[in-house]
């Protein structure tokens, strides 16, 4: 997949520009603070519906402005094709090929993106709704289904746990079981979906980290929680579960159970990675998911996906520099830096300079 031009009109620090890419590497350079990031950030926001910085949408407006375009054409192996976002204060509007899409889950996957940023090293030191968020934007990008289910299980959990709040606790054991149905469909197909691409990630993820340290570490992604079985036995599991523990959940206030507690173990040398490693450690971690993550895409579309990377060649040392250059050099690349000479290496890519959200 390749992104051929990109139109920001009042766009964060844009008020209108235009950007033609190539189909290897693009560098976007220029000082801090003058508009780089924005710029992938809008690549990203066309092939996912949502931005990894912020929110609210209406954050991407412009400052005076009352809306915020966003256009891309792209070439896929099934040929050119167009994406579009309009963003206004309380509303936004998708489009592919000029027609607007009506459900979000619909806009995911037209074009698959992967990015990276040292804000990435979330995924290795936060909480588990980090490790959660990758997962599900990720395997979002390549199955709708899953995006689906994703987006029902959420409004289901949300009307079950209002119910647990209720005080009348008879009507609360009587309905918890009509919810628990539909949960427990949603959770299973979450479940199992999570748990055949972390398999595969974690493999590659593995593989790729061992390559980034030259085998001096090791990396192992896992479930904490293992769902065994198909589809349907999974869902009888937790079935039965969320069934056994209604007093704990009309205690808490809240479903205790399922796959939106879940977490993933990361361990780098067979020690927990989260407030353990170093932040060279954690960005190495956090690197090789997101490269496996471009080879699952790839494999699944048949294509690569683009990817983005953010500022990320200044965090890592001269060695990691040139591996990484090298195992991206098949793809569409969009890269941000401040020194293009001192990263580079004299790699072969087309230069964007920003200046104050132009082009110079």
């Amino acid at each position: 997949m390749v992104v051929k031009k990109l139109t920001l009109k009042n766009f964060r620090n844009y008020e209108e520009e235009t950007f033609g890419f190539d189909g290897g590497l693009n560098v976007l350079t220029g000082r801090n603070a003058q508009g780089k990031t924005n710029c992938a950030e809008a690549v990203f926001y066309l092939c996912t519906g949502a931005s990894l910085r912020i929110r609210h949408d209406r954050q991407l407006i412009r400052r005076g402005a009352d809306c915020a375009r966003i256009y891309a054409e792209a070439e896929s192996n099934f040929g050119n094709f167009t994406l579009a976002a309009n963003i206004r204060e309380n509303s936004r509007e998708l489009f592919f090929n000029g027609n607007k899409v009506r459900r979000s889950v619909d806009f995911l996957g037209n074009m698959k993106s992967v990015f990276f940023s040292p804000s990435e090293l979330r995924l290795i030191q936060d909480g588990p709704d980090e490790r959660r968020r990758f997962l599900n934007l990720s395997i979002s990008q390549t199955s709708r289904d899953y995006a689906s289910a994703l987006l029902r299980y959420g409004r289901i959990l949300e009307q079950r746990n209002n119910l647990l709040k209720d005080r009348d606790m008879g009507a609360v054991f009587e309905t918890l079981p009509v919810w628990d149905e539909q949960l427990a469909t949603y959770a299973a197909r979450i479940a199992v979906a999570r748990r055949e691409y972390l398999k595969e990630l974690s493999a590659l993820a593995a593989d790729i980290h061992a390559d980034l340290t030259d085998g001096a570490e090791t990396l192992t992604l896992a479930p904490d929680r293992t769902y065994r079985g198909t589809e349907e036995e999974v869902r009888e599991k937790l079935l039965k579960e969320l069934g056994e523990n209604y007093e704990r959940d009309v205690r808490l206030g809240f479903t205790a159970a399922g796959p939106h507690r879940d977490d993933i173990k990361i361990c780098i040398g067979g020690t927990d990675a989260r407030g353990y490693c170093s932040q060279g450690q954690a960005r190495t971690a956090a690197l090789s998911m997101k490269l496996a993550e471009v080879a699952i895409f790839t494999r699944l579309a048949g294509e690569a996906p683009v990817l983005i990377l953010d500022d990320v060649m200044s965090e890592l040392d001269l060695p990691r520099r040139k591996k990484l250059l090298a195992r991206v050099r098949d793809l569409q690349v969009i890269l941000t830096c401040t020194h293009a000479e001192r990263v580079l290496y004299g790699a072969p890519c087309k230069k964007i300079r920003i200046q104050g959200g132009k082009i110079v």
